[in-house]
C-alpha cells in the first residue's frame, strides 16, 4: 500500500505539471492577440513556479536505486581530532537533525555515545521517510572541518574529521512462503523414547528445501501431520535466517570500501578561518555560508552529487 501511494502522488506531481503547462501555454495564445502586461507578469512568476517544481521532480527521476525510497539508517563517528572531532560529530547530527526536520522525516535515536569532553563518540539514528536514503547516501563519506578551536586556550587553527555513513533499512519479510513443489518429504519411524505410539508408526517426518538443500526433521510430535507442521515452521525459520544474511552481504557491498576518517579522503570541507567556505570536492559546488549550511541546508550538494552520476 505504501508503494502504491507513492506512486499515486508522484503521477499526481506529473499531471499537475501538465495542467499548469497546458494553462500558461494558454495564457501565451491569449497575449498573442491581446497583450496585456498584468496577464504577461502573472505568467512569467508561473513560468518560474513550473520550472522549479519540473527541477524538484526532474531529481526525484534521479532516485532510481533499489533502495533510494527506503528509511535509512545514518551513523557518525569523529576521526582524527580527539574532542574537537567529537565536537564536529555533534555539530554534523545537529545538521542531520535540522535537514530531516525541513523534509518532515522521522527521526529515531538507535545508539548514542557522549565524548569524553565534549560532543559524540558516535551516534546511530533512523530516518524515515520516502527518498530518505535516495538522498542520504550521498552524505556518506568524511566530512572536514577547519575553525578556531574552542577548546584551544591558545585559539588556534585546528582541522577535525567525521564519517558519515548510510545504510538502507531493509523490510524483513517474515511471512516467508514455500512452495509445496521445492519440497521434498519423507516419512519414516521414529527412534529413541517417545512411547509405543511414536516408535511403531512412520511418524517422523523430514523435509528438504530443494533449492537451497536445507534439511529439517521433526519426530517428536505423535502424528505425522503434528510432526509436518512443526517441521515447516523449522524450515520458514532457517529461510527466514538465510534471507536476512544475504541482505547483510547486499549491505556490506553497497557499504563499500571504508576510508581512513583523515585528511585526503573527505568528501567535503567546511572551512571556517581564515575564511567561509563549504565545498564539495566530488562536485566542486560550494557556497561562503557555512552556517546556513550547518544549520541543514545541504540539498545543494545533494542535488549535485545525484546529477553527478547522470
Amino acid at each position: 500500500m505504501r508503494e502504491i501511494n507513492n506512486l499515486k502522488e508522484e503521477i499526481s506531481k506529473i499531471e499537475n505539471i501538465k495542467k499548469e503547462l497546458e494553462d500558461d501555454l494558454e495564457i501565451i495564445s491569449m497575449l498573442e492577440i491581446t497583450p496585456d502586461q498584468d496577464m504577461l507578469d502573472e505568467l512569467e512568476k508561473s513560468v518560474t513556479t513550473l520550472d522549479e517544481r519540473v527541477s524538484e521532480y526532474n531529481l526525484l527521476v534521479l532516485l532510481n536505486g533499489p533502495y533510494d525510497k527506503n528509511n535509512c539508517i545514518l551513523e557518525i563517528h569523529p576521526g582524527a581530532g580527539g574532542t574537537e572531532s567529537c565536537d564536529w560529530a555533534s555539530m554534523l547530527y545537529r545538521m542531520y537533525l535540522r535537514w530531516c526536520e525541513k523534509k518532515k522525516y522521522k527521526v529515531t535515536l538507535l545508539d548514542y555515545q557522549d565524548g569524553d569532553e565534549a560532543g559524540i563518540k558516535s551516534v546511530s539514528i533512523l530516518i524515515k521517510g520516502q527518498n530518505a536514503y535516495g538522498y542520504l547516501k550521498n552524505e556518506k563519506g568524511v566530512h572536514r572541518l577547519v575553525r578556531l578551536s574552542p577548546f584551544d586556550s591558545n585559539n588556534r587553527r585546528h582541522t577535525s574529521f567525521a564519517s558519515v555513513d548510510v545504510t538502507p533499512e531493509i523490510e524483513q519479510d517474515t511471512s516467508i512462503e514455500i512452495d509445496e513443489k521445492d519440497l521434498k518429504i519423507d516419512v519414516y519411524r521414529s527412534t529413541g523414547a517417545g512411547g509405543q505410539g511414536v516408535n511403531t508408526t512412520d511418524s517422523a517426518v523430514r523435509i528438504t528445501h530443494l533449492p537451497t538443500k536445507i534439511v529439517v526433521t521433526c519426530q517428536n510430535e505423535r502424528s505425522q501431520i503434528q510432526n509436518k507442521e512443526q517441521a515447516l515452521k523449522v524450515l520458514k525459520n532457517k529461510l527466514l535466517m538465510k534471507k536476512i544474511e544475504e541482505q547483510e552481504q547486499e549491505l556490506n557491498q553497497i557499504k563499500g570500501i571504508q576510508m581512513n576518517i583523515d585528511f585526503g579522503s573527505q568528501i567535503r570541507s567546511y572551512v571556517m578561518h581564515p575564511y567561509s567556505l563549504v565545498k564539495d570536492h566530488r562536485t566542486n559546488v560550494e557556497t561562503s555560508n557555512v552556517s546556513k549550511v550547518l544549520d541543514g541546508d545541504i540539498d545543494e550538494f545533494i542535488e549535485a552529487n545525484l546529477k553527478r552520476g547522470i
